[in-house]
């Protein structure tokens, strides 16, 4: 895995990183490709992660985030080049993490989230100059208060900041369908697939190594403080599209798609609906031209199509992971069954 890493890599200079979190989906693979590049990475969690380990020649510090003695107590004077945070999700865990970093690092890195963005878009391509505005979803209003809290600090008081915005990122360990398993169990037996809308709202899914090239890429840069970057595959895909490739990827040649308006399935299920209605039912395409230019070499090289193999391969090989969740199969048996009964 190095070795595939290290041979598209140009070569840079090392650097002292701080990966805050440094074992899920999107971070991971990020520490991962900064290990390769010969960077000194440093990892601060609990140390209770259920993601991947940290990669070989990674030094691991374990102290919960919140705990600003904890983390003091592990870092002493320590400084870094940049410090990539991945777990602030709140304008409270912003703050403090603002504060505890002040003074240690020349860039300290905020991963917000590409649903921020102005929800419905007035117009595509999404661009870092798109307007920040989400009314169906509370994560992404906390991500946009925490983006308006740090950037005042940078202008205020020149607290060096960089704001990274991906949108949907994944890897083999994560099924990129509201009903995880529990779709692609309901495609092998026949079922009804419940779709949101009319399944032809575009959506950019980006694998987390593609992911890590720009990321890694932009630390410890000067130029990207105080400005904001999107970071997603130029690839996009109708929902219709992203089901069936699964269902191919699963063995299923012909999925029997059922398409449910957004708003019926969040009156059945807020919890659902406010990442669908927030996020999932518009249509994203994304401009990556600002991170293509900082990291010239950025280009997302994993269609979706190899992605959705990828994860259902993980999935047959790991029968621990393939839980059928009785909520949802509840749900689009409710909802599937209403939807063909209207027609």
């Amino acid at each position: 895995m190095v070795s595939a890493l290290l041979a598209t890599a140009d070569t840079v200079a090392p650097r002292s990183l701080l990966f805050v979190g440094g074992t899920g989906v999107i971070s991971a693979w990020a520490a991962e490709r900064a290990v390769a590049l010969g960077h000194s990475v440093t990892i601060l969690n609990r140390g209770r992660t259920a993601g991947r380990p940290a990669p070989a020649g990674a030094e691991v510090l374990t102290a919960d985030v919140r705990d600003t003695s904890a983390v003091a107590a592990a870092l002493g004077n320590r400084t870094f080049d940049a410090v990539a945070d991945f777990i602030s999700f709140t304008p409270s865990q912003a703050r403090t993490s603002m504060e505890l970093f002040r003074g240690r690092t020349g860039q300290y890195v905020f991963i917000s989230s590409a649903s921020a963005y102005q929800k419905p878009p007035t117009t595509l391509p999404i661009r870092e100059s798109t307007p920040l505005k989400n009314p169906f979803w509370q994560y992404s209003r906390d991500k946009i208060t925490c983006e308006e809290l740090l950037f005042q600090a940078y202008r205020d008081n020149g607290f060096p900041l960089t704001v990274v915005r991906p949108s949907h990122t994944y890897d083999r360990t994560k099924i990129a369908l509201a009903g995880g398993w529990t779709d692609i169990h309901r495609m092998r037996a026949g079922l009804p697939v419940m779709v949101h809308g009319d399944g032809t709202s575009l959506w950019t899914l980006t694998h987390s190594k593609d992911f890590a090239k720009a990321f890694v890429g932009l630390l410890g840069r000067p130029q990207a403080i105080g400005e904001s970057y999107t970071i997603t595959s130029d690839e996009y895909l109708p929902w219709d599209q992203i089901f069936t490739l699964f269902a191919r990827a699963a063995g299923v040649a012909e999925p029997n798609l059922v398409h449910v308006a957004s708003e019926t399935i969040a009156a059945h299920s807020p919890e659902l609906g406010a990442s669908l209605l927030g996020d999932r039912s518009h249509s994203v395409v994304f401009d990556n031209t600002k991170i293509k230019t900082l990291v010239p070499d950025f280009r997302a090289t994993i269609p979706f199509a190899d992605g959705a193999r990828e994860i259902i391969q993980w999935f047959d090989t790991h029968a621990d992971l393939q839980v059928v969740d009785k909520g949802h199969m509840d749900l689009s048996n409710t909802l599937t069954t209403w939807a063909k009964s209207t027609v």
